[in-house]
């Protein structure tokens, strides 16, 4: 998919070999991005990246990732700062929204934005707010482990009750990206929840953390950060969820950042109450 506008600026398909310059704008913007987070996402779906060029220098950037035939995700939504306000951005994201079809598209907003996205017909679900602190000193509780290879179809039956798509290609690589931690929660042979924690630019990032209850989300949070001790952390709660909210609180993290869960459409039933900090904001 390539289209040229006024200014001679042409958008084209991103590649794996293009994230570093994607990653580098959204580290600059305060984002915090994952260090290895340009695989998965490109495994879930590598045509849904996209580059705006000047004369072949990258200027602005777009994803649309698409989740099977009903749902895309919108993120990384970035033009570099000494060309903004030049209609480039519009233009990146008119060529990258084609790619989504009818697919319904979930994106999550920064406050500037939430006006003009309201515009291009999304409307709000609820507020996201990131929490960011020093990770507290816990010991792993009993009924928690780390992950393994024998985990991933639970895991990947376990994440689809709690998100609006199926997503398998994309937590294969999540689950065991370099410096990637997941661990999971089980009563009995019942599999109760599961984590991730991952090295990102200015603090280790939580997501996504979901769970049955808050005992299990606790649980969780306690094996996740329990090596993590000392250093600085970040979760992204969903705001409806009370208990995500106290959790994040209770382990003396404070509100840092705030975005907008906004959809164009309705979205698959899933389990929101179980959803304690999300996967990410650029994927959902």
């Amino acid at each position: 998919m390539t289209s040229a506008a006024p200014h001679d600026l042409v958008v084209t398909q991103a590649t794996l070999a293009d994230w570093p310059v994607i990653a580098g704008w959204a580290a600059a913007e305060g984002w915090n991005p994952g260090l290895s987070d340009g695989p998965a996402f490109f495994a879930q779906d590598p045509d849904g990246f996209f580059l705006g060029r000047l004369d072949g220098e990258p200027v602005s950037a777009i994803s649309v990732v698409n989740y099977g035939a009903e749902y895309a995700f919108l993120g990384c939504y970035l033009v570099r700062p000494d060309l903004r306000g030049q209609g480039h951005g519009l233009t990146t994201w008119k060529t990258a929204l084609a790619h989504a079809g009818n697919r319904t598209i979930g994106l999550d907003g920064v406050v500037a934005q939430q006006d003009n996205y309201r515009q291009s017909g999304f409307e709000l679900a609820y507020r996201t707010i990131r929490f960011t602190g020093t990770a507290p000193r816990r010991e792993t509780p009993a009924g928690v482990r780390p992950a393994g290879p024998a985990d991933l179809a639970a895991i990947t039956a376990y994440d689809s009750a709690c998100y609006p798509a199926d997503r398998p290609r994309f937590l294969a690589e999540w689950l065991t990206g370099p410096g990637h931690r997941a661990f999971v929660r089980h009563d009995g042979a019942r599999l109760t929840g599961y984590g991730v924690l991952r090295p990102g630019h200015d603090t280790l990032r939580i997501g996504p953390l979901f769970a049955d209850t808050a005992d299990d989300a606790r649980a969780l949070f306690a094996a996740l950060t329990a090596d993590a001790a000392g250093r600085a952390v970040a979760i992204d709660v969903p705001e409806p969820n009370a208990a995500g909210v106290a959790l994040a609180e209770e382990a003396g993290l404070q509100a840092s950042f705030e975005t907008a869960r906004m959809y164009t459409g309705p979205v698959r039933e899933h389990a929101r109450h179980r959803v304690f900090g999300v996967t990410t904001l650029e994927l959902g």
